[in-house]
């Protein structure tokens, strides 16, 4: 799948005050994410717009990057220009040694 040719960032880069956007599903978030991530699964994302900044640094994460470089190009074509992929997804979050949370017990992973 190729991605929309959308502004990103790498996972080194994400400034600590982004809103981290997770758009995976409910699993895969259960599995592992950003500590400071806010879930909104990504075929949620027309009904909840109000819940993602417009002043505010947004980035947007899945799994590698794909559906969220989606998003990202969604966003953008409803007026949002503060919005970001990240390159490589929760993939390269978690090769990059980025702080992961799970939420069922087990150790934080990317699925």
């Amino acid at each position: 799948m190729f991605e929309p040719d959308v502004p990103s960032v790498t996972a080194t880069d994400v400034p600590a005050d982004a809103f981290l956007l997770d758009v995976r599903e409910p699993d895969e978030w259960s599995a592992g994410h950003a500590p400071q991530a806010h879930h909104l699964p990504m075929m949620e994302i027309p009904a909840r717009l109000a819940e993602i900044p417009t002043e505010s640094e947004v980035v947007v994460v899945c799994r590698s990057g794909g559906r969220s470089a989606q998003v990202v190009g969604y966003l953008m074509g409803n007026g949002w220009e503060n919005v970001r992929n990240l390159t490589g997804g929760m993939r390269q979050w978690a090769a990059a040694g980025r702080p992961m949370t799970s939420e069922d017990g087990q150790p934080a992973r990317v699925v």
